[in-house]
C-alpha cells in the first residue's frame, strides 16, 4: 500500500493514489509504503529514481550501517518502531527511510500506530509540518510519546502483578500466572529501551549531519531529552520487575518448603511405629510376646502412641504452623 502526502496550507494532506498517473501528478513531501508490491516499487523507481529496499535488506543491514549517506547524496536510515499487539507479544518493526529530492520515503512491512498518529495530527495541526525533515522528526517525537505510553502500561500491569504477589496466600497457580505476566512486561520494557536507543542514534546522526534548521535542531534536542527521561523510567521498571520476580520465586520456595515439611513430619511420625512393627515382624523363634494373648492389641497401642507423641511434640514447639 502506498500513502502519499502533500503540504497544503500548512497541513499534511493525504492524496489517494490508485495508478502511476496519480503519483506523477502530485508533488509529495512524504511517500509512505506499507508492504509495497512490485508495481508500487516500480512507480517510485521510475518517477523519483529511488530504489526501495526489500524486506530482507531492511532487516539484515549491519548495525554500523543503519545510518549513511549514499554516493548520490541520498540519506538512508533504518529505525525500529514499537508495535504492540492486542493479542500476543509486542514486536519491533524496522522502517527504512530515504531522504532525497526534498521527499521522505518510508518503507515498512506493518502499519504502525506511530505513523497513523503522525498522519492524524498533521491534518489537525496546521503549521506543524514545514518540510520532509519535519515529518521525520515528528515521527521520532511521536515514537517517544508512544513508548512513554507503553511504559505507563507496563507500570500499571506490574502494579496489578504486585497486588497479586503480595497477597496473604499465594498459590502455585497464582505464582505461575504472575511469573508469566512479569516475563511479558520485562520483554516489552526491553523492547522499549532498545527502541529508544535506536531513536537516539538516529536523531544524533541527523544533528551531526547538519541537515536540520535551527528550529529543527532545537526540536531534535528536545527529543533527546525526552528519551533520556524514558531511559531512567525503564531502569526503574527493570528494578521493579526484578523485585517482583524475586518475591514470586521466594513465595514459590516457601510453598515448596511447606510441602517438604509435611513429608518430613510424616516420616518422623511413622518412624517409631515402623520400628515397633519391624521388631515384632522378626522371624526369631523365641520372642517373649509371641504367646501373649494381649500382644497384638498392645503392639497396636504402642504404634499409635509412638506416632501421636512426635506429633504432639512438634505441635507444642510450633513446628506444624
Amino acid at each position: 500500500m502506498i500513502n502519499v502526502f502533500v503540504l497544503q496550507n500548512g497541513r499534511l494532506n493525504q492524496v489517494n493514489i490508485e495508478s502511476r498517473a496519480d503519483l506523477e501528478r502530485v508533488a509529495p513531501i512524504w511517500v509512505d509504503l506499507t508492504d509495497p508490491d512490485d508495481n508500487e516499487r516500480a512507480w517510485v523507481k521510475s518517477i523519483y529514481g529511488v530504489t526501495l529496499p526489500d524486506e530482507d535488506e531492511v532487516k539484515d543491514i549491519e548495525a554500523s550501517a543503519r545510518y549513511y549517506e549514499a554516493e548520490n547524496g541520498d540519506l538512508n536510515l533504518r529505525n525500529d518502531f514499537l508495535l504492540e499487539e492486542d493479542e500476543g507479544p509486542s514486536q519491533v518493526v524496522t522502517v527504512a527511510f530515504i531522504l532525497t529530492k526534498n521527499i521522505l520515503f518510508s518503507v515498512h512491512a506493518e502499519d504502525l500506530p506511530v505513523f497513523r498518529l503522525v498522519r492524524m495530527r498533521a491534518r489537525s495541526r496546521p503549521g506543524s509540518i514545514g518540510d520532509y525533515r519535519d515529518v521525520l522528526l515528528d515521527l521520532y517525537a511521536t515514537d517517544a510519546e508512544y513508548s512513554a505510553d507503553a511504559l505507563e502500561g507496563v507500570y500499571q500491569s506490574l502494579e496489578d502483578v504486585s497486588r497479586s504477589v503480595l497477597q496473604k496466600d499465594l498459590t502455585d497457580q497464582d505464582a505461575a500466572t504472575a511469573l508469566n505476566a512479569i516475563a511479558q512486561e520485562e520483554d516489552l520494557n526491553g523492547r522499549i529501551r532498545r527502541n529508544m536507543m535506536d531513536t537516539r542514534r538516529a536523531v544524533s546522526f541527523l544533528m551531526r549531519g547538519r541537515l536540520l534548521s535551527a528550529e529543527q535542531f532545537d526540536e531534535a534536542r528536545q527529543i533527546l531529552r525526552d528519551i533520556e527521561s524514558l531511559d531512567g523510567h525503564t531502569a526503574f521498571l527493570f528494578d521493579k520487575i526484578n523485585f517482583l520476580m524475586d518475591a514470586t520465586i521466594g513465595f514459590i520456595n516457601i510453598n515448596q518448603n511447606r510441602i517438604i515439611k509435611i513429608f518430613s513430619v510424616a516420616a518422623v511420625a511413622f518412624l517409631p511405629p515402623t520400628l515397633i512393627a519391624s521388631i515384632y515382624g522378626m522371624n526369631f523363634k523365641f520372642i517373649p510376646e509371641l504367646e501373649w494373648v494381649m500382644g497384638y492389641p498392645m503392639s497396636i497401642v504402642l504404634m499409635v502412641a509412638s506416632a501421636i507423641t512426635p506429633l504432639w511434640f512438634f505441635r507444642k514447639r510450633g513446628w506444624l504452623k
